[in-house]
């Protein structure tokens, strides 16, 4: 890698992992919202849902975009969206103006994180992608555990605007180096934009992000209509959305190209990170909840138990990705989905009486377990692409973290509800019927996580990753992963 990729890279890095944050940051600072805004609960919820709905709806269109335009201006472009969505929220003076500054954030967000794994892919040679994805990894998987601790920090002696106050000198500096810095590292190439395509997407992951974030109202006998209509419709119309999709490849102009799903090593992996990141979102939501409703422990208290956790994701990473190098994704996957299937068992334990280190102990294997796994996806699955599908391949990395994240989220919280309604129809009180709901869901996932296992065999390195040779294979039994000596 030249100088000049390595500079790309690195402002890649430090962008990516500003506007990431920004994804969680919102959760603990919510009461605030409440309070400050006079608007209701369900109103608040929608700063962080309409970040993921945007999200879902402008990361499909990204893989035709990148394609298609420089790196410099998707960079421009991302950047600028996201400086004045943050300016926005720091100057709102109501919701609704606060509600827009977040769409507009989440669509500069949204560009960001493709944009970063489709440059890696490109300038980084094969024998060394494990090492600089294992940075993509902090960025991905810390800065949202993050989000929640340093949202903790601010409230704590701010007010909630300087939640993005103090993003935006950062956001804008990283725009103007970007803006004096920045040089085109690919090539992009003409092609007229499937308007049916976009309206279909928008639709289809829209709908299943939006009802999946909702569903967890329903078990609560509230919004139920609201939540299936919208995950059915989103369901009907992907159908239709893929469809187009396998038309319009065959002629290269497919919105999202899904011969991606071609590779058996990338499909795999997706399923993998699927359920990675339904672990990762699901308990993100769950441990506060449980923190401080069963415990009693105040948002900060929160915030800290959850920072080790995340500090080790993200220590970890860089390590995670030598090793990859050396080693290849299978020695790293088999023990890091067993690892994150004992943490779910670990945390399933959780109940009225439990000791927050239990929590945090809980917290941190989950955390040793994810590491192990995301580098290895990432990487693998991107590897084993030609290079004319990078761009689609990490538009659909990107657009199963959120459609994974919502799902986790509705699964968890969904089950919780259910469970603690069923005790409080019993007689339970709320701290009893709120630690039955979570131990519930925690189990429900400790039982998913135990799928990751087997799967986790199937993953390996392709011969001349990177170049299409030997792309589409699953490792079978008795051969070893490239690196292993």
């Amino acid at each position: 890698m030249t100088a000049r990729d390595r500079t790309a890279v690195s402002l890649l890095l430090v962008s990516a992992f500003v506007v990431i944050l920004n994804e969680t940051v919102m959760g603990v600072a919510l009461p605030r919202l409440m309070k400050d805004l006079a608007i209701t609960a369900s109103a608040a919820q929608w700063v962080t849902t309409a970040f993921m709905l945007t999200m879902a709806v402008v990361i499909p269109v990204t893989g035709f975009v990148l394609q298609r335009t420089t790196t410099r201006a998707a960079f421009l472009a991302a950047m600028g969206l996201f400086s004045v969505g943050t300016l926005v929220c720091a100057l709102a003076p109501g919701f609704e103006v606060l509600l827009l500054g977040r769409v507009v954030q989440a669509s500069g967000t949204a560009i960001m994180m493709p944009l970063l794994m489709t440059t890696v892919m490109t300038v980084t040679p094969p024998a060394s992608r494990g090492r600089t994805m294992g940075n993509i990894s902090v960025v991905i998987s810390v800065a949202p555990a993050l989000g929640p601790t340093i949202s903790g920090f601010v409230l704590s002696v701010l007010d909630w605007r300087w939640l993005f106050g103090l993003v935006l000198p950062i956001a804008v500096g990283a725009l103007a180096l970007g803006a004096a810095r920045l040089v085109n590292l690919t090539t992009p190439r003409e092609a007229r934009v499937d308007v049916l395509s976009v309206v279909l997407s928008a639709l289809a992951f829209g709908g299943i992000v939006y009802g999946l974030s909702r569903v967890g109202e329903s078990a609560a006998g509230g919004g139920a209509s609201a939540a299936w209509t919208a995950l059915g419709v989103g369901l009907v119309t992907l159908g239709l959305f893929v469809a187009r999709q396998l038309v319009l490849q065959r002629t290269d102009a497919a919105l999202l190209d899904l011969r991606t799903f071609r590779s058996p090593v990338f499909t795999v992996a997706i399923v993998l990170m699927a359920i990675s990141m339904m672990s990762l979102f699901g308990t993100i939501i769950l441990l506060p909840l449980y923190a401080q409703q069963v415990l009693g422990l105040e948002a900060l208290q929160t915030g800290l138990l959850m920072l080790p956790g995340g500090l080790l994701m993200g220590f970890l990473a860089p390590s995670v990705g030598r090793a990859y190098d050396r080693f290849g994704p299978r020695v790293l996957l088999v023990p890091g989905a067993t690892i994150v299937s004992i943490a779910a068992w670990l945390l399933a334990t959780l109940g009225e009486q439990s000791s927050p280190w239990l929590l945090l102990t809980g917290h941190v294997v989950l955390s040793i377990g994810l590491a192990l796994m995301f580098t290895p996806l990432f990487t693998a699955s991107l590897g084993s692409l030609t290079p004319n599908l990078y761009s689609h391949g990490s538009a659909m990395v990107g657009t199963v973290q959120q459609v994974a994240g919502a799902a986790g989220t509705a699964l968890f919280v969904t089950v919780l509800t259910a469970r603690a309604a069923t005790l409080t129809e019993t007689g339970a009180g709320a701290v009893t019927s709120m630690a039955g709901g979570v131990h519930a869901a925690f189990l429900v996932g400790a039982v998913i996580s135990v799928l990751a296992i087997p799967a986790a065999f199937a993953v390996r390195v392709p011969r001349d990753a990177g170049h299409g040779d030997g792309a589409h294979g699953v490792e079978g039994a008795g051969s070893a992963p490239a690196g292993v000596h």
